[in-house]
């Protein structure tokens, strides 16, 4: 983990704990964490195991294996460095890119499997909204393909009318069978006897 910040008081030994405080900015891979101070607490082979990060607010954000930003804010975030997990306290807010957003007063992420838990603040609610999955060529998204336009529906000719008869008459219509399809209505024949 690299870090740096204003001013910094600890030991590189195992199992000690090295205070960062003013402007903190910690980083390991794709994941960053700031805020006003932390603590990093290093293990028997002196790793970072754990850090506890505050601020107005404390910040993380950390791509995930798909190339989605995940950010995180609170007063308190506490990180666990070995299993991947944040828990985030007072005011918290974990935004997922793309898939949405969540807020408590304490939300915990997994930033290896991205699974979310909470617990309610003050309202006594979780709050969160999921996004719909973007569809490939949704119409607005970059390199989309035009919609087809729609094609008119063919068209029947309309039946010719009957010859008149030759007794002058006019013919009767005939009821439309339920198979056939709605037409014009019929004409009465022209001409003369």
């Amino acid at each position: 983990m690299n870090f740096s910040s204003k001013t910094m008081d600890g030991y590189n030994a195992p199992n000690t704990i090295t205070t960062l405080t003013g402007n903190v900015v910690a980083t390991q891979g794709t994941m960053k964490m700031t805020g006003d101070i932390a603590k990093l607490y290093l293990d028997g082979d002196t790793q970072v195991a754990r850090a506890v990060v505050n601020g107005k607010p404390a910040h993380i954000e950390q791509l995930d294996d798909a190339g989605n930003l995940m950010q995180g804010d609170a007063a308190q975030l506490d990180y666990d460095n070995i299993n991947g997990i944040a828990v985030l306290t007072g005011n918290a807010v974990v935004r997922q890119q793309g898939r949405g957003e969540f807020h408590g007063e304490k939300l915990t992420y997994n930033t290896q499997t991205a699974l979310i838990t909470g617990e309610a603040g003050g309202d006594g609610l979780v709050h969160g909204v999921i996004l719909p999955k973007q569809k490939p060529g949704a119409p607005g998204t970059p390199g989309a393909a035009a919609p087809k336009p729609a094609t008119p529906p063919t068209r029947t000719a309309a039946p010719k009318p009957a010859p008149a008869p030759a007794n002058g008459t006019a013919p009767q219509a005939k009821p439309a069978s339920a198979s056939s399809s709605p037409s014009t209505p019929a004409t009465p024949p022209t001409g003369t006897p």
